[in-house]
Formats: C-alpha cells, structure tokens, sequence
C-alpha cells in the first residue's frame, strides 16, 4: 500500500513511532515528531484495518525538536536501528522519558522517579560512534547490507554512524560470501574483528587456522574498581561502548550490604566478577551456555562466585536459593510472574533490577508490588542513540 494521508501527529508510543489518527483509526506513524503535521506514506493496513502503519514522507509543520538525520538510509523507506536519527538529542531523552512515564503509569499504576541520562562521551559525540557490535548480511554483490524495517528487501549499506569507526570500517571496507551473515565487534572500541556465518574472518577470507581467535577481551573500570572478562567475540555484550561501565557502577552502588546475592539472566558475568571481588558470596545464572562458559573463565579467580549454567525460573523454583539481595537483568520480554513469585521466595530483601524495555520492566513493577517489594528508586540511561531503547535500573525493597 502506498496511500498518502495528512496527519496531525500526537504524543510518542513505544516502539519509535508517534500516534496519530485519520478517519477515526489509530496511525502508528515513524519519522514523525509530536505536533508536527506530515504527509505519510500508509505501509501497512488496509481500508477495513482498524490501525494503520506509516512513514512520515513530507514535513509540512516541523517540531523545533527536529534536526537533519543523522543516518537518511534508516528513513522512510530505510532500514531500520535509526528511527530517532531526526530528532535533537535532548529531545530523544524527552521521547524516551515520557515512554518510561506512560509506561509505568499505565502498567504499574506508580509514576517513573527517575529521569533520562546520556552516557558518558554521547553529547560530544552528538549521540554517533557508541555501537562496538553490528551484524548485517551480505547482499548479492557481497557487500555488507541491512534488512528494510519491517519488509522483505535489503539495502547495501553506505555508512553506520552509530557504530564506532572500527566497526564500521570493518562492514563496508569487506566483502563477503552473498548471503553470509556477517559481525563486527570491537571490544572497548579498539580494532575490530569479523565473524562471518559465526567463523573468524581474517585478510578477506575465512580464517581456517585451529587456533584462530574467537574471543576478545572487555575491561570494565568505575570508581570502585576494574575488572578484565574474555567473551566470545559471537557472544553477548552490552555494545555501547561506556554501557558495561554506567550498568556495573549502578548495580554496586545499589545492591547495598548484602552478602549473599543472586545474579539472574548473568551472561558473562559482567556483574558476577565485581560483586563477588568485593568478597560477596554470588550465584551466576544463565541459561546460555556459551555465556556461562564465559562466566566461569572470568570468574575463575574468585572463590566465592558459583556459576550455575541453568534457566533461570527453573534453577530458582528446583533449587530454591536464598539470598540477601537479587540481581537480575532479563531478556526484552521481562522476568514475568513465574519467575518474580520464585525470586519472592528467595527471602531477599532487595532487588536490583537493569531492564531495556519500559513495558516489561513497568509489569515486573506491579508484580513485584504484589510480592511486597516496594521500587524506591528508578534511572534510565540513553544507551542507545537515535533509536527507540533505553536501559533502566531500578531499586526494591521488601516492605
């Protein structure tokens, strides 16, 4: 469908889009900004479609919060990963507060305490070069391309401006077999590496020696101290570049006296290593084993950290653990209410709790209200520029 239609556009939704409406139907429209007035292009919904999907196209009234892209190939029409690049930075954190506050007013019934904060370094960067991993795929002609949002087509890509140089570099100086799937990481920002369909990439081709590297090295330093990680290079890391340093600074600062902590959905143990060098006795889990392997090299120094390479909800409501406080960090979907009624039965005292998705973290919320945990502090940080994401870290007490 390629409609056109003139929109009035209303406050922000999650997801990166704004609402507006046209003939008594709910228009999710991207590329827009509140209070604009724009003609979109309708890409998704029919006539008897009670919402529709569009792309602002022409910007007939601007918003004074509306810049130059940053990164035109994710708009309209575009690939996706860049669905605020038109909006001015202070007015993304805006954007994503007021996601955060509907959010939580809506699902939890309790208004956000905290505020948006930009990442160390963003503003002088002007929200670009934070991403230390991208993946993309390899197009006919073997150049590294991007899937168009929510279609079937893909696009060679010209630049990728929220990467840093490296990885960037790294995706379009390549060419690589059609079809391959293809990552670039650059632990701490330095150089890069390439896998291509999960296989080492070196000097254009595939790198077949027995000892070829698949890990990389991450170091993570905030004020109560440094720490050093091996994860394998397809493996997870928080990919802004000052992410693994903002997360750690807030979690010790927040986990409070506990000596006995829980670390769930841990991953590589980017938590686990710094609590348990302060002498706590700390329990990783983590249901992906490649993660957990790489938490128990990192963590192997440290006689009081246990890695437990287990699903999380299982491990707890099998195992039933114990603990002064809990950490946990779930995937997008949230925790949900199996696993928070069995963290309820941990006894723990507090939760710290690190979400990327407002939604999520906004139901967990009303959850763990109902388990006597009360949220006595909440702050989101702008980890991801020119998109629609934010991380959160917030703080429960049992009542």
């Amino acid at each position: 469908m390629a409609e056109l239609v003139r929109l009035d556009v209303g406050k922000v939704a999650h997801g990166g889009h704004c609402v507006a409406r046209h003939e008594g139907r709910v228009v999710f429209v991207r590329h827009a900004l509140p209070g604009e007035v724009v003609m979109a292009r309708v890409t998704e919904g029919g006539d008897d479609a009670r919402m529709w999907r569009a792309d602002a196209v022409e910007v007939l009234e601007a918003s004074p919060d509306r810049v130059p892209s940053v990164w035109p190939e994710a708009g309209p029409g575009g690939i996706g990963g860049g669905e605020l690049a038109h909006v001015a930075l202070p007015a993304q954190r805006r954007w994503k507060l007021d996601v955060l506050r509907e959010s939580f007013e809506r699902f939890a019934r309790v208004e956000f305490p905290g505020e948006v904060a930009p990442a160390p370094g963003d503003d002088a960067r002007g929200g670009l070069r934070w991403r230390t991993r991208a993946t993309a795929t390899a197009g006919p002609d073997g150049r590294a391309s991007m899937h168009l949002h929510r279609g079937d087509g893909m696009r060679p890509l010209g630049a990728l401006p929220i990467a840093v140089e490296a990885v960037e570099r790294a995706l379009l100086d390549g060419r690589f077999p059609a079809g391959s799937r293809v990552a670039a990481v650059a632990p701490g920002g330095g150089e890069a590496r390439l896998l291509v369909d999960g296989r080492p990439w070196r000097g254009g081709r595939a790198d077949t020696r027995p000892n070829a590297p698949r890990r990389v090295r991450e170091s993570v330093e905030t004020p109560q101290g440094r720490w050093d990680y091996q994860v394998d290079a397809a493996g997870f890391w928080q990919v802004h570049v000052e992410a693994p340093h903002v997360l750690v600074e807030q979690v010790l600062s927040r986990v409070g006296e506990a000596d006995v902590v829980l670390d769930l959905y841990a991953g590589a143990g980017l938590f686990t290593v710094p609590l348990a060098s302060q002498g706590r006795s700390v329990t990783s889990v983590e249901a992906d084993a490649g993660a957990s392997r790489d938490a128990r090299r990192n963590a192997h120094a440290l006689p009081s950290a246990g890695i437990v390479h287990a699903d999380t909800r299982r491990f707890l409501e099998t195992q039933r653990p114990t603990a002064d406080a809990v950490v946990l960090d779930p995937p997008r979907s949230g925790a949900g209410a199996r696993t928070l009624a069995a963290v309820d039965a941990t006894a723990a005292r507090r939760l710290v709790y690190v979400a990327c998705d407002p939604v999520a973290l906004a139901r967990d919320v009303a959850l763990l209200a109902g388990h006597g945990f009360r949220l006595v502090e909440a702050q989101a940080f702008d980890l991801f520029p020119m998109t629609h994401h934010v991380e959160t870290v917030a703080t429960f007490e049992r009542s």
